[in-house]
């Protein structure tokens, strides 16, 4: 396979800190690459060394075959939005896509307007960036990282203060793009959305790299069960079995897994009461990649995960509520 990001033992480091540890991670060319940890796992770091607003202490970054600190014409090709947008405060948003698209050579010169109509924008387009609300920033960086088509993009928390309707919109330029040939790396705490779009994943685990993935193979490790538990399991396999069933697998203790159909949960209760096998437990668990990242990285993980959702929730909330009080 061709791979548009390859990194070689990547390690960063800021004083005593080690940021990035030996990571080695394989972007694929037309990859929807989702990066996965929680806040200070190396995420940012690593997407600022492939973006070249950083630099590495050791290890090699390669992007279209070359060092990232060596690409020529092809930095061209690399859309960025890591951390806050690069704009310029005291010009309009239209401006500010002008002089992105004019430095990227863009002939188009109806995509600045059009890039902002996509976003939701267009509206505000001739208005000062200053007086743009968070959200509304956090949408033009997004358009200047889609103008001139590039090859690469890398979206740091790409759709952080967004509506559900902006998320959907965001997806929706994501997909698309995709199916134009572009490659992403997306980081995203939301990771629910971030499964709706990744072919592929990496978990970032404290500086290292913990694993990569596909979605195919992650899909196959988060399996969706109904957990079963009676007083015959040999009684409860057979009657299963002739309800239909073939993926199920029994445990000792009386337990029992079952892989498919997970709606019949009644037939399976009343056909094992009809045959007089008493039910302990019976249970549908969903597996979800968060699940799985949790189970990766660490039980202790889930209350740090969260308290940095809330936090990043809160924030957005003081945003909104201050760009409100703007509009007055």
């Amino acid at each position: 396979m061709s791979f548009i990001l390859e990194t070689d033992g990547l390690t960063k480091t800021y004083g005593r800190k080690r940021a990035l540890d030996n990571v080695s991670v394989h972007v694929g060319e037309g990859d929807i690459y989702g990066l996965v940890g929680r806040n200070g796992a190396g995420k940012t770091t690593l997407m600022k060394i492939a973006g070249g607003l950083a630099s590495a202490n050791s290890g090699s970054c390669r992007l279209f075959g070359r060092d990232v600190n060596d690409l020529g014409d092809a930095v061209l090709q690399r859309g960025l939005l890591i951390e806050e947008p690069g704009i310029y405060p005291e010009k309009s948003g239209l401006e500010n896509m002008k002089i992105k698209c004019m430095a990227l050579g863009v002939k188009d010169k109806s995509e600045p307007e059009r890039l902002l109509e996509q976003m939701g924008i267009k509206d505000a387009m001739k208005k000062h960036v200053k007086n743009y609300s968070f959200g509304m920033k956090q949408r033009l960086g997004l358009a200047l990282a889609f103008a001139g088509n590039p090859k690469l993009m890398i979206l740091d928390e790409p759709i952080n203060g967004f509506d559900p309707e902006g998320i959907r919109n965001v997806r929706e330029m994501i997909l698309e793009k995709h199916k134009q040939g572009t490659t992403f790396i997306i980081s995203s705490h939301i990771l629910g959305e971030l499964s709706k779009i990744a072919t592929k994943y990496g978990f970032i685990n404290e500086g290292k790299l913990v694993e990569e993935s596909t979605a195919e193979d992650l899909k196959a490790k988060c399996i969706s069960k109904i957990n079963l538990v009676t007083d015959n399991p040999s009684g409860t396999a057979a009657v299963i079995e002739r309800l239909g069933f073939a993926s199920y697998k029994v445990f000792d203790g009386g337990r029992t897994e079952i892989y498919e159909q997970l709606e019949r949960t009644g037939d399976i209760s009343n056909a094992l009461s009809a045959q007089g096998i008493a039910i302990y437990e019976i249970t549908k668990k969903y597996e979800t990649l968060e699940d799985y990242y949790i189970g990766i990285v660490g039980a202790d993980t889930r209350e740090e995960e969260h308290s940095a959702q809330v936090a990043c929730g809160t924030r957005n909330q003081l945003r909104k509520t201050a760009a409100k009080q703007e509009e007055y």
